[in-house]
């Protein structure tokens, strides 16, 4: 599909009257893992309020049934969906699920779109009318995501994004119920540097600060990366709700007003996004006693002009034609990798294995076997290491396990 197809789409779906749920699709949700789930998930509690005739805890296991058009490809199916709520009859079930997608042949349940960004866009059920739904899943190298995210920010692995067009205050639909304070890394406004509120943090700001709250001595790598990943969202949330909250109440006398603010909080999430887990490595790789510019270097300049993420040990070693190229090592940070991991292909010519660390959920047993064939070996976090397919999980590495082998190369 064209980019303008896709503009289109959004244009015509993103009028009152919608609900959107944008999120990366896992190997749970397609068939990657040939897991028994019948479709991506959707949270019971978003389900309920599109579909509340499925609400009905009286009735064992009640279900619907409406239209979902799968228009980036194009695909029309009538879904049902349905509640087991088997716990509240004496059984043990309580999860919504929905059906009918039509197997492997359906663009959300290809193993292929493993990693993609799709967006559902509901139109919610009445007492008079059914429900409907139009779904695109984007494609295009990455193009089509980059297009989405423009709306609506980065939408990440484990964190679906939810967007009401036309209502009343649309901006803070931007920000989320706050968490329970202090079992969070959420910030109270009297928590929060007077200077931050002035000016927004630096990236690095933030991961200092996440490091302040989760420091590491007692955890392993994986769960020290994923657990500051978390706490450190919550930290950049509270900054931005107690920075732009008051500005958004306060109103606004032009829609170029409103729009230039939304487009600041965007932005500044994209920001925040696109560099959050470079920042977040090379702060672990420091406590794991690897020496910036001895035994690692971020964003190193070599061979006039690549950058690669990490180069291990250093640029001098590199440069040495005596030093052996098996010794060297080089990472790339990618929060997703279906679309992005051919970019880190050309980084390091004297580099053959170029390893990804990634945050995605999973991704196609055909995908994975071309990133082999190109050099790539994915380091992912020992959590998710369920969401790839049985046959992909024993060439995973952790990010302890790539540490390790940096310290021994």
């Amino acid at each position: 599909m064209a980019l303008a197809d896709l503009t289109d789409w959004m244009n015509e779906f993103g009028k009152p009257g919608y609900v959107w749920y944008a999120k990366r699709l896992s190997g749970n949700d397609t068939l990657a893992n040939k897991s028994h789930q019948f479709g991506p998930y959707i949270p019971k509690a978003f389900l309920f309020e599109m579909l509340p005739s499925i609400h009905r805890p009286e009735v064992e296991n009640p279900d619907t049934h409406f239209e979902l058009y799968l228009d980036s490809h194009p695909d029309v199916r009538t879904i049902r969906a349905i509640w087991y709520n088997g716990r509240l009859h004496g059984k043990t079930r309580n999860e919504t699920r929905l059906t009918g997608f039509g197997g492997a042949q359906s663009a959300l349940l290809d193993p292929d779109s493993t990693g993609a960004l799709a967006v559902f866009a509901f139109r919610p059920e009445t007492e008079t009318t059914a429900a409907e739904c139009h779904v695109w899943v984007c494609g295009g190298e990455g193009t089509e995501a980059d297009l989405v995210e423009e709306r609506l920010g980065p939408v990440e692995p484990k964190a679906p994004v939810i967007w009401r067009p036309g209502v009343s205050e649309p901006q803070a639909e931007l920000f989320t119920k706050a968490p329970p304070p202090r079992a969070s890394c959420w910030l109270h406004p009297n928590e929060i540097p007077e200077n931050w509120l002035i000016t927004f943090p630096t990236g690095r700001e933030i991961i200092e600060k996440t490091i302040s709250l989760r420091p590491g001595s007692a955890m392993n790598v994986d769960a020290r990366l994923m657990k500051r990943r978390t706490c450190e969202f919550e930290i950049f949330r509270s900054i931005e709700e107690a920075s732009w909250l008051p500005k958004i109440k306060e109103g606004f006398h032009s829609i170029e007003g409103f729009l230039g603010l939304a487009n600041t909080i965007l932005q500044s999430r994209k920001s925040r996004a696109g560099k959050s887990l470079e920042y977040h490595a090379a702060a672990i790789l420091e406590e794991e006693g690897l020496a910036p510019g001895t035994a690692f270097v971020h964003n190193p300049l070599i061979e006039v002009n690549k950058r690669p993420d990490f180069l291990f040990p250093n640029v001098a070693a590199y440069e040495d034609p005596s030093f052996p190229a098996s010794r060297l090592r080089m990472l790339a940070a990618k929060t997703t990798c279906k679309d992005r991991w051919r970019q880190i292909i050309n980084e390091a010519d004297r580099i053959r294995t170029k390893h990804l660390l990634t945050l995605q959920e999973g991704v196609s047993q055909a995908q994975f076997n071309e990133m082999t064939d190109a050099g790539v070996r994915l380091v992912v976090p020992s959590d998710i290491h369920e969401s790839y397919p049985e046959t992909v999980r024993p060439h995973l590495i952790t990010f302890e396990e790539f540490i390790g082998d940096v310290r021994t190369a």
